[in-house]
């Protein structure tokens, strides 16, 4: 299925006004292992973009969109989670340069760029328990596999970020990035439904 860009904004948009209902849960995930700032960095990122997304003119590229998206993103709140989920779009901009619409080529391109920028930026790799262990296995099956990443990174000690401070501690919880990435994509499906 490919969608116009003028469709996939409207479908991200509707994705991003449903993610701030789970800022509450992602703070206090994150407040188990790190310093509780999840739920605000999503909260603000959503709205940022929703409003960078509308301010695009009607033929905006895909492109310009993550571009967008990404400076928006990385900007709206200073946490770490902001500067290496919101410099993803912005390299993904790239990955898609000249697309008129966005599918599953597409969708892959900007996966798999997403998560290479996360890899780079954030010196982390699957299995340290990061973002990267609901994205990495999702950006093939897009979505199915997000949450089961999302489940396997609770029997994971966390080695990078502040969860990495409380060493064994962290084994018993989802990381909530990783979490905040999996609510995103239900969001986006649920977008796409509507």
């Amino acid at each position: 299925m490919t969608v116009s860009n003028n469709e996939l904004r409207e479908l991200l948009t509707r994705a991003l006004n449903a993610l701030p209902a789970h800022a509450d849960g992602l703070r206090e995930l994150d407040a188990a292992l790190g310093d509780g700032d999840l739920g605000i960095t999503v909260r603000a990122g959503s709205a940022a973009v929703v409003k960078a997304l509308a301010a695009l003119p009607d033929n905006a590229s895909l492109s310009d969109a993550l571009l967008a998206a990404g400076k928006a993103f990385s900007t709206a709140n200073p946490s770490t989670f902001a500067a290496l989920v919101g410099g993803g779009p912005l390299v993904a901009a790239k990955a898609v340069t000249g697309a008129q619409g966005g599918g599953h080529a597409e969708a892959l391109a900007i996966g798999r760029a997403v998560a290479g920028r996360i890899v780079e930026r954030g010196k982390s790799q699957l299995g340290d328990k990061t973002v990267l262990d609901a994205l990495l296995p999702s950006v093939d099956a897009m979505i199915a596999t997000a949450q089961e990443g999302v489940i396997a990174t609770a029997s994971i000690q966390s080695r990078k970020g502040r969860a990495a401070w409380v060493q064994e501690r962290s084994i018993g919880h989802s990381k909530p990035g990783a979490t905040a990435y999996a609510r995103f994509l239900q969001a986006l499906r649920g977008a796409f439904a509507a």
